[in-house]
């Protein structure tokens, strides 16, 4: 069987229309996010959507709970879904819900988003103070249970410490290397080296804001990118994350960002003159230009094998060995 493609994180405004481009990029898995900033309450909602979804167009996408479901999307030309979430306030303060959600299909689980959590400190604060005790503890049910810690928006010294506090490895779904562009959602080597050599994961955000030149990058440079990072960090620990917004209105981006915290728009990523969502690259406007992006890997020098990891294989591998309960 071929390797899958998969994108380890979008928050597409779904439809049936996004579901078709789905499959006509010949995407075999993604990763959605279910909450930003959702109580327990309003993300079972967002879980609810979701399966009203899976009823209503079972001949395009299906539930993905296990590395298993990925091949019998492809056997079946459907595309599996797998969830996240890109802050815990859904499991609010009670380490025991990590279990509950785990049990209702979440697979990834943001330590942070952007501000300090009850778990560890996001890329925006000022002062990183690493996990907090709840952290802790919060990593070592999400291993027991078999969630992803996702670091993609956490500062540094808590990313680091994620790392080595955790017994499985872990991922950075969805961001770039601060030496190709140095935006604050970006990771620096140090944190990028720490992450692969344990194990860990690192999906290619196609955000325009963590893009060299934003919406004005080339295709080009973001494959050169990649190969530079598989020459630092081995092309086997990296993927795909485009965190593809498509068809969003830009009003989502103040619910991105504010949720119920703040009063005034806090702009983020990206100017505080542009607090919508950024156009897309040409090269990546939907899914349907998936096929390019493999194309363009190809021609950056990366073997065919390569290729295929970093449009999915690698995240199938990691699949396999992060979704089960620790042995």
């Amino acid at each position: 069987m071929r390797a899958p493609v998969i994108d380890n994180l979008q928050y597409v405004n779904w439809s049936e229309e996004a579901f078709l481009q789905l499959r006509e990029g010949g995407v075999d898995a993604i990763h959605v996010t279910i909450a930003y900033h959702e109580s327990f309450r309003e993300a079972v909602l967002n879980v609810s959507q979701w399966n009203r979804w899976f009823e209503q167009y079972p001949h395009l996408i299906m539930r993905g709970a296990t590395a298993a479901d990925v091949a019998r999307a492809m056997e079946t030309g459907r595309t599996a879904v797998f969830f996240g979430f890109q802050n815990p306030s859904p499991i609010e303060d009670d380490i025991g819900l990590i279990e509950v959600w785990h049990q209702l299909g979440i697979r990834f689980m943001q330590l942070t988003y952007n501000n300090q959590s009850l778990l560890a400190t996001g890329c925006y604060e000022a002062e990183d103070t690493g996990l907090t005790r709840f952290g802790k503890q919060a990593v070592a049910e999400m291993n027991r249970v078999g969630m992803v810690v996702d670091m993609s928006h956490s500062a540094d010294r808590s990313t680091l410490e994620a790392i080595d506090h955790s017994t499985r490895p872990i991922a950075i779904t969805h961001a770039n290397p601060d030496w190709w562009h140095p935006a604050l959602r970006n990771k620096s080597d140090e944190v990028l080296r720490a992450l692969t050599s344990n194990g860990g994961m690192l999906g290619f955000s196609i955000y325009p804001h963590h893009l060299k030149d934003g919406s004005a990058c080339s295709l080009q440079s973001f494959c050169e990118m990649v190969a530079e990072a598989a020459s630092r960090y081995g092309a086997e620990n990296l993927g795909i994350g485009s965190d593809l917004c498509q068809d969003q209105p830009d009003s989502v981006v103040t619910w991105m960002r504010n949720g119920r915290w703040s009063k005034e728009l806090d702009y983020g990523e990206g100017s505080a003159t542009a607090a919508g969502f950024p156009p897309q690259p040409d090269w990546f406007r939907d899914n349907r230009d998936m096929p390019t992006l493999t194309r363009g890997l190809h021609g950056a020098g990366f073997s065919a094998q390569e290729v295929a990891g970093i449009m999915g294989g690698n995240w199938l591998r990691f699949y396999e060995r992060s979704f089960g309960p620790a042995a």
